[in-house]
């Protein structure tokens, strides 16, 4: 779809999964997880179970690893009727330690798309999760000295959008939000009026999808983020 990129002076960009690889790690986690409660149920049950764990728990928690690592640990207990071991109590608690000590994987492309797009424009983070983890991320990514300004949201809504392009005064004909979710990059970003592209990512976490009649062709879809530069460069 033709997307007038005319006026954008600033551009955002998710993180997870868009700068750097991310729900892999949570993937292969889950695939740890089910093997140690094996003796308890199915994988197809465990792995049913363990997301709607994530669900109840998402608004006590919020987004990120340690929230995951709490609902494993809560279904532990609740599959195995409280009879779970402390040794795979501590096996959970080593994978999802795991998952925060992994080095970051920049996505193909993405340090030459900021590069390029640096030079006339303001770029910014926006993502969800957890504060301390996506800071840490960024600061091992390299990336943090071509972003003007760094948010972690606690989640990704017309509301939070609109509010932080308000206090830094961009308005929404001016921005641009880059990300691999429709869910949480694009639909709420075109709900306020401002401009987005798509670019998805191989693997994507359920609770991210968005249904048919939810999607549209109000926003340019890209194969790849390099793609992006012969929008904007």
């Amino acid at each position: 779809m033709e997307v007038d990129f005319t006026n954008i002076k600033v551009i955002g960009f998710d993180a997870d999964d868009t700068l750097w690889v991310n729900e892999t790690y949570f993937r292969e986690a889950e695939e740890h997880f089910t093997e140690l409660l094996d003796q308890y149920e199915t994988k197809n049950k465990i792995d049913q179970e363990l997301f709607r764990m994530e669900m109840k728990n998402l608004e006590i928690y919020g987004y990120g690893i340690k929230g995951f690592m709490l609902s494993m640990i809560e279904l532990a207990l609740e599959l195995s009727n409280n009879r779970v071991s402390q040794a795979t109590i501590g096996k959970i608690l080593d994978v999802g330690k795991e998952m925060i000590s992994r080095p970051v994987e920049l996505l193909d492309g993405v340090e030459e798309v900021l590069k390029q797009l640096e030079r006339k424009y303001r770029l910014i983070v926006l993502t969800k999760g957890d504060l301390l983890d996506q800071e840490r991320k960024l600061e091992k990514s390299g990336l943090s000295r071509y972003f003007h300004h760094v948010e972690v949201l606690s989640d990704k809504k017309e509301t939070n959008y609109q509010n932080l392009l308000d206090h830094l005064e961009i308005g929404v004909d001016e921005f641009l939000m880059i990300g691999n979710s429709l869910k949480s990059d694009v639909l709420p970003i075109l709900n306020i009026g401002a401009r987005a592209v798509h670019v998805p990512f191989h693997t994507t976490w359920a609770h991210e999808e968005v249904a048919v009649e939810e999607q549209t062709n109000n926003h340019l879809t890209l194969g790849r983020i390099t793609d992006i530069l012969k929008y904007l460069d």
